[in-house]
């Protein structure tokens, strides 16, 4: 049997476009008013788990020797040279001092790495929409601006070296004149500084030689 014919006078469904939003649409831009993802702090595990592990072991052997003495057995050999050496020596003796400063080192060392977030090698980035931190490695940074300079018309080879602070682009250019490809090379990477989205702009330093100089 053949299906009956559809009335073509029925309304078509139609989508509520409000309630299904289009998921394709685009991000927006970044923007300088986007909120900063702060630096990532490095866990410390290494240096935690050495001082950790000394100190325990320092504290347990002492408790130890305390314990010892207490039951009437004698005391270890290190702890009686230790009190003999501190009975015997001054505070201004040359091994004295340098024991101190060893400590005080150490202490210093101790406080750096718990007040530094380490991770150097990490950039953080803006987050315009999500609450999302986001970060850019070094060596991604310099593809990105070594790739927007070599883009440029006259460019026939860019190096590129990224820091915290600074970006040093080393250009090689020919067949185009010097001051035109430094403009739409400096051009293009403030550009492609922008596009990174970046919390920290960093400083760009060009340097530009043409084919056969060195430096």
């Amino acid at each position: 049997m053949s299906e009956p014919p559809q009335d073509a006078t029925r309304p078509m469904p139609v989508v509520d476009t409000r309630k299904h939003p289009d998921t394709t649409a685009e991000e927006p831009a970044l923007s300088p008013d986007a909120k900063g993802s702060g630096r990532f702090w490095s866990a410390r595990r290494v240096p935690a788990a050495i001082i950790a592990l000394l100190t325990l072991g320092g504290a347990g052997l002492l408790l130890y020797d305390i314990v010892a003495v207490r039951t009437g057995h004698p005391a270890m050999y290190w702890r009686r040279e230790l009190a003999r050496q501190l009975a015997e020596h001054q505070l201004d003796d040359i091994p004295v001092l340098a024991g101190a400063a060893f400590v005080t080192a150490v202490g210093l060392w101790l406080i750096l790495l718990a007040i530094t977030p380490g991770l150097r090698n990490l950039l953080p980035m803006l987050r315009p929409r999500y609450d999302v931190r986001a970060v850019l490695t070094r060596d991604a940074a310099a593809q990105v601006l070594r790739d927007r300079a070599v883009e440029v018309s006259g460019v026939r080879e860019a190096r590129v070296k990224m820091r915290r602070r600074r970006a040093d682009v080393r250009v090689i250019s020919h067949f185009r004149d010097p001051a035109e490809v430094r403009s739409d090379l400096d051009t293009a990477l403030a550009g492609a500084v922008t596009d990174l989205g970046m919390v920290r702009r960093p400083k760009l330093s060009v340097r530009l030689r043409g084919p056969g100089k060195k430096g």
